[in-house]
């Protein structure tokens, strides 16, 4: 999957005070799952609040990653005070803009063989409200009305058809962009550790991810944990998107119409997989 940076621009918006001077933002996405419980508890021992943005996507124990098995895990990490947006529910990464009105999308997750959908902005809305719907159902709690595009892919339109549904765009600093989706014999964890040392400075949006199938040697938290000791020994902390003065105004914004199902829809639990939405 072709990763894109995102360079975060600076806002005059009013921010919460954060751990320390020099914050940056650590943000992850859904994957296998095979090594999310090693990341939580990394963060836990350096006291370090993550952002999370959640898709259905297949675990390496056959489940999936917002299904029954992950819903305590989930609840567990919102109660610790952690953040949490949309991925689309079915990994959707945007291809095109269509003359019609409608996107077209690479539908993958995982090893799943890709698949071509065309979406509406309605339909792209349901995408990203479906995750935000999953999560207040497993934790009683609502999600943050930030998503992240699959493979950080966009266009002006659908950031648009986004905004109108309520939910703003959330990338990565281009040194924020951590590696652990690379091959892992073209890019090794110390070379990857390494150059994210020298790069990263405060203010900086990271992104890395809860498992990537397609990497033999995990990145985490083989890389993780030496980064956050050799970020933490430069003076620097780790925070929440809440923080971030790009974000901070947006996520206090009112939360509750994403908790609304939209009349005569399936609720977006467990039981359903992208192929079987497919079939519908």
């Amino acid at each position: 999957m072709a990763a894109q940076a995102q360079p975060q621009a600076a806002s005059n918006a009013a921010a919460s005070t954060p751990p320390c001077d020099k914050p940056v933002y650590l943000t992850f996405d859904t994957g296998h799952m095979g090594v999310a419980p090693l990341i939580v508890d990394t963060l836990k021992r350096f006291d370090a609040k993550a952002t999370f943005f959640l898709a259905q996507e297949p675990t390496i124990d056959g489940g999936q990653t917002l299904d029954d098995k992950w819903a305590p895990w989930w609840r567990q990490l919102a109660e610790q005070g952690h953040d949490f947006g949309s991925h689309t529910w079915f990994h959707d990464t945007w291809s095109a803009d269509l003359p019609d009105g409608k996107f077209r999308f690479r539908r993958a997750a995982g090893e799943q063989v890709p698949q071509t959908v065309v979406l509406s902005s309605a339909d792209y809305c349901e995408e990203l409200k479906r995750p935000a719907r999953r999560f207040l159902e497993m934790t009683g709690r609502p999600m943050s009305m930030i998503f992240r595009a699959p493979a950080g892919r966009t266009s002006p339109a659908l950031l648009a058809a986004a905004q109108a549904c309520g939910f703003r765009h959330v990338g990565w600093s281009a040194a924020g962009f951590l590696g652990d989706e690379l091959p892992s014999d073209k890019y090794p964890n110390q070379a990857l550790l390494e150059q994210a040392l020298r790069r990263v400075k405060p203010g900086d949006i990271l992104m890395a991810h809860l498992g990537i199938w397609s990497r033999q040697d995990p990145w985490a938290p083989a890389v993780l944990e030496p980064l956050l000791q050799g970020l933490k020994s430069r003076g620097m902390c780790f925070a929440p998107l809440r923080d971030h003065p790009e974000y901070v105004a947006w996520m206090r914004r009112p939360q509750e119409a994403v908790a609304l199902k939209p009349p005569g829809a399936a609720a977006a639990g467990s039981g359903a997989s992208p192929k079987d939405a497919l079939r519908r």
